[in-house]
């Protein structure tokens, strides 16, 4: 299973939300580039970046920070936040991200995921971001007033490589992710699942293994790494992909 530790991004900063609320949020000293050089240092392969500023503003704003994460080191990064044009995806590509994540602009124009998937093959991944079953959208300020389960039935024959799925209510709180939803949402889905949101301890990594599904991917790791309760010494022992 992946382990995908996580690099949240505002003003140039690494930051960490309670429940998507910009309004509870921690920054931490360490610059991005430098958190990714510390994950690298401990052999993770995989990264996840969210440009925070960009889902906000609905355009790529932190791509300079990205590019010097991704040209730096040699690590197999998924890039989120403010994507919403061809020319967005096709700027990370060529920086050398491995998988692009589409959320708000999929959500909110299905047609333009199914084009970024055909024209990007392999490259496109969905973000699910859900709350109380329905997805939200724009830095998930806002209800999309649509049914997660509704959608990826829709979507599901696009050709999207990966999906991500993230409980809001449990993203930032460190009370271990929402693994029934993440079931339901792997035995619906056509590809791999990454599981995000509320990781609080190892065992919640070894949880995540033990579900012994085939059709999740890997698990993202945020917060609890920032504030101290997962040693990246100890993580780095389950990495396994």
């Amino acid at each position: 299973m992946k382990i995908l530790p996580a690099i949240d991004i505002k003003d140039k900063k690494c930051v960490r939300l309670v429940k998507g609320d910009f309004k509870n949020k921690t920054e931490y000293s360490i610059s991005p580039v430098e958190q990714a050089e510390k994950y690298k240092d401990y052999g993770f392969k995989n990264l996840h970046i969210i440009d925070l500023d960009g889902a906000l503003e609905g355009k790529t704003v932190n791509f300079n920070v990205i590019e010097k994460i991704v040209s730096k080191l040699d690590l197999k990064i998924q890039i989120g936040g403010g994507i919403r044009t061809f020319k967005d995806i096709e700027k990370y590509i060529d920086a050398g991200v491995e998988k692009v994540i589409l959320g708000s602009a999929a959500i909110n124009d299905k047609t333009f995921l199914e084009k970024s998937c055909l024209k990007f093959q392999n490259r496109i991944a969905l973000g699910l971001d859900v709350k109380s079953g329905y997805l939200c959208v724009s830095g998930w300020k806002e209800d999309s007033k649509i049914l997660a389960y509704e959608f990826l039935k829709e979507v599901n024959g696009y050709g999207i490589s990966r999906l991500i799925y993230t409980d809001i209510n449990k993203d930032g709180t460190k009370e271990s992710p929402n693994f029934d939803e993440s079931i339901k949402i792997a035995k619906i889905s056509n590809c791999p699942v990454i599981i995000s949101g509320g990781v609080s301890s190892i065992e919640d990594i070894k949880k995540a293994k033990e579900l012994n599904n085939k059709n999740i991917e890997g698990i993202i790791v945020g917060k609890a790494i920032y504030d101290g309760d997962i040693k990246l010494e100890d993580l780095a022992k389950e990495i396994d992909a």
